[in-house]
């Protein structure tokens, strides 16, 4: 067999009927008339899940440790006494203390106190005050005797109560001033009293 031209079966031999293509449906039809579009709009939304996915799994910082208590961001020192006060009342001892945020969101002094029935406190600044993170505050601090049988003659180591406040607790907190504080106390007592007797 030689030339050019389309072949054609041999002997014996049929051409194989070809099946009709069958009519495509509506949506068919449809689907190929807008194939590239469908692809890309599947593509586009394969993308966005698997990053909506990545996004919603990813991993979390960890939360912001809380403030410190009240008690531990702050320092209750004795300083000295305040002698000569205009306004001292007869009978007082009146001193000063500092009051040091070391730390942390401000905190609020909201009460101060002493834990004996025969002596009155007072304060300047009067409370409830707030002191700010890393800074300092002077209190003057005025005891009075209202009644000597019940004040403390020799007191070891006398306290302070103080309700403090900050962003995360409030808590009520002792603070010993010293021994310092301890004698002056107890000094300016024995004269208030021996006043008082006499």
């Amino acid at each position: 067999m030689s030339g050019v031209g389309p072949v054609e079966p041999g002997e014996d031999t049929r051409a194989r009927d070809t099946p009709r293509p069958r009519p495509r449906r509506p949506l068919a039809r449809r689907y190929d008339r807008h194939r590239r579009t469908v692809l890309a709009s599947t593509a586009a939304l394969v993308v966005l899940a698997g990053g909506g996915y990545l996004y919603a799994s990813r991993p979390k910082p960890p939360p912001a440790p809380p403030p410190p208590y009240p008690s531990q961001a702050v320092d209750l020192a004795y300083v000295s006494p305040v002698a000569g006060s205009p306004g001292a009342p007869a009978g007082g001892f009146r001193f000063a203390v500092l009051l040091s945020v070391r730390s942390g969101p401000p905190v609020t002094l909201t009460r101060l106190a002493q834990p004996y029935d025969g002596l009155s406190v007072t304060s300047s600044p009067a409370a409830p005050f707030q002191t700010k993170s890393h800074s300092s505050r002077k209190i003057v601090v005025t005891l009075r005797v209202t009644e000597c049988e019940k004040a403390p003659r020799n007191p070891g180591l006398p306290f302070l109560d103080v309700t403090l406040r900050n962003a995360r607790a409030i808590q009520a907190h002792s603070f010993i001033l010293g021994t310092r504080y301890a004698q002056d106390l107890s000094q300016a007592l024995e004269v208030a009293c021996s006043n008082d007797s006499g």
